[in-house]
């Protein structure tokens, strides 16, 4: 397997370095062919690495970047002022090609500013989308956009679904099926932009469109690929997040209510630890910036040590398969034919 190097943003998300750090000496101990650039406030950060002292600094290095944007910055605020924050010298790492992919759990909103303008979009495509798996019935379905673009037209609709297509396709879906999320799945059900998108990629033959899809339909896994507004998608991910806590939180007090439910509960435990597996939130860590020309994966701002892994995991699958590029390509070829 070919090397892969990826920047990763060390002082972002809720806990910072002390959980990103931690995280990233994991995924070298565990993958041989990753090589990681920390960037952040490098005398922290080497004080973090040297708690570790079997960590293989052939395949780590540290880049020093005096500033931090807040998770409650403004982004136009984050693209004026923070030329030196840990967040922008990682995408400038990125755009000058010392390494092949950035990590970030920061600012959403900055983190999107900051990558078009520093990355820019690939030909033909207006806005990058957010794009990450959720688990189903039948495995798991790709979503996007989960907030980048609260307000999208049809063409961006469109563009999403091309998007979505040819990168769950890199990733291993064959022929993968293209749903818009709406509420209903008659063609009269709608708003006018998810309508208007209907007409376009029932025109589009490089795309397998299959028509609306409601939020129960998603989970079933009756698409591959669902497309919405990040409105839309950012809603239905938080609310997944929140619906999947909470029913663990209750299968585990109910367990706890008497002593024949503690038995029970032990009987069922080997059950309920996969089902934890299959559903945990971690596990599924890391949504993309699809429409960039390169490849930056966003890593949940809360998540813990095992989600930003994930996060870090997906950008070397992406790595492996060269996304922009084959993006690019295929991109070249669906809009030719439009």
């Amino acid at each position: 397997m070919s090397a892969s190097l990826i920047a990763v943003d060390a002082m972002s998300g809720d806990s910072g370095p002390r959980c990103i750090v931690p995280a990233c000496l994991a995924c070298l101990g565990e993958t041989s062919s990753l090589h990681l650039v920390l960037v952040g406030q490098a005398p922290l950060l080497e004080d973090l690495i040297a708690r570790h002292p079997r960590v293989d600094r052939a395949r780590l290095s540290v880049v020093h970047a005096g500033d931090v944007i807040a998770m409650d910055e403004r982004p136009a605020h984050a693209l004026r002022s923070k030329a030196d924050s840990s967040m922008r010298v990682a995408l400038d790492l990125l755009r000058e090609g010392r390494v092949q992919a950035c990590v970030s759990a920061g600012n959403t909103g900055a983190l999107m500013a900051l990558s078009r303008h520093v990355l820019k979009t690939l030909p033909g495509i207006d806005r990058p989308a957010m794009f990450a798996a959720l688990p189903t019935e039948q495995g798991v379905c790709h979503l996007l956009d989960l907030g980048a673009n609260i307000d999208c037209s049809a063409e961006h609709l469109y563009q999403f679904a091309a998007m979505g297509s040819i990168a769950a396709e890199a990733l291993g879906v064959e022929r993968p099926r293209v749903a818009l999320l709406n509420v209903g799945t008659e063609e009269v059900k709608g708003n006018q932009q998810v309508k208007q998108a209907a007409v376009l990629l029932q025109q589009a033959r490089e795309i397998n469109y299959v028509g609306f899809i409601e939020g129960d339909g998603l989970y079933r896994g009756e698409a591959d690929v669902v497309v919405c507004d990040g409105f839309v998608g950012n809603i239905l991910l938080k609310a997944s997040e929140g619906l999947a806590a909470m029913i663990a939180g209750e299968v585990k007090a109910q367990f706890r209510r008497s002593l024949a439910s503690r038995l029970v509960g032990v009987l069922a435990l080997p059950f309920l630890r996969r089902l934890q597996a299959r559903l945990a939130p971690a596990r599924y860590n890391g949504a993309s910036f699809l429409g960039l020309q390169g490849i930056v994966v966003k890593s949940h701002g809360a998540a813990g040590a095992e989600g930003f892994r994930s996060a870090i995991l997906r950008a070397q699958a992406e790595i492996r398969e060269n996304l922009p590029q084959h993006l690019h390509n295929r991109l070249q070829i669906l809009m030719a034919g439009r």
